[in-house]
């Protein structure tokens, strides 16, 4: 069992991709984070497009990041600071169990990142 990790997930509207990645990599954190295309669905259909309204769903970006408990306040804390009213979301959620798929000792980075690199991210 792992402990004081937790998982932070965003979802952004595809044209503040390139500019959050830009931030999560300035960002002072050793770990890295993992980043795909996502569809959000709601009864909702105010802020959608009559394109969106259509087809039932609205494109995002998910981005996920595995970071110790200490630095989620200060990320989301920044976050909130730096993309106000700009349309992103975010969730925090305890991980239980992370790894990388090698022997021990094999890797000098910190444990929370060795977790994002097994879910893809270098």
């Amino acid at each position: 069992m792992t402990e004081g990790y937790l998982l932070l997930s965003l979802t952004v509207p595809p044209k503040l991709e390139e500019s959050l990645i830009d931030w999560l990599l300035d960002f002072d954190s050793r770990c890295g984070f993992t980043s795909f295309p996502v569809n959000g669905h709601s009864g909702r259909s105010d802020g959608l497009t009559l394109a969106e309204q259509v087809s039932g769903r609205k494109q995002n970006v998910r981005f996920e990041i595995c970071l110790p408990q200490a630095e989620v306040d200060r990320l989301i804390d920044a976050l909130c600071r730096d993309f106000s009213n700009t349309g992103v979301v975010y969730w925090v959620t305890s991980v239980v169990r992370f790894g990388r798929a090698e022997p021990a000792g094999g890797d000098e980075r910190p444990a929370a990142c060795t977790a994002l690199n097994a879910a893809g991210s270098d």
